[in-house]
C-alpha cells in the first residue's frame, strides 16, 4: 500500500497516495482503493481527514463506479477530504462523484494548503 498515516499541525492525517498512476494499470488504483478502505473503515465514525493525491493520474469512467463504491462505503468515517491533482476532465467526474455520494470534497493545487484545511478544525 502506498497510502500513510502523516502528521501536519499536530492532526493525523490520512495520506490516500493515487499520483503517477498510469491509466492502463487501473487496477492499482483499484488495489490502493481497497486498502484504503479497510484502513479508513478501521476508525472512529467521523473521525478520519483524507487527502487523497491524484496528481499525474488519469481517471476515466471506468473507476467512476469503484470510487463511488469505496466512497460509500467510508463516508460515515471521513471528517473532512482535500484532493489534489484534480483538474480538467478529473474535476467534472470528481463533481459527480460527490453528487452521487453526498461526500464533498474540497480540492486543492498544493499540499500544503490541503494539510492546512485539514489540520483546522
Amino acid at each position: 500500500m502506498r497510502s500513510k498515516w502523516i502528521t501536519h499541525g499536530g492532526k493525523q492525517i490520512f495520506y490516500q497516495d493515487f499520483s503517477n498512476l498510469d491509466i492502463e494499470k487501473s487496477h492499482l488504483v483499484k488495489d490502493e482503493l481497497n486498502a484504503v478502505q479497510e484502513v479508513v473503515m478501521a476508525q472512529p465514525e467521523n473521525s478520519v481527514l483524507v487527502l487523497a493525491d491524484f496528481t499525474n493520474t488519469p481517471i476515466g469512467r471506468d473507476l467512476m463506479d469503484v470510487m463511488q463504491a469505496s466512497s460509500a462505503r467510508t463516508k460515515k468515517f471521513v471528517r473532512k477530504t482535500a484532493v489534489l491533482g484534480v483538474t480538467g476532465t478529473k474535476r467534472i467526474l470528481a463533481n459527480m462523484l460527490m453528487s452521487l455520494t453526498g461526500q464533498k470534497l474540497v480540492m486543492f493545487e498544493n499540499e500544503s494548503d490541503a494539510k492546512d484545511w485539514l489540520a483546522r478544525n
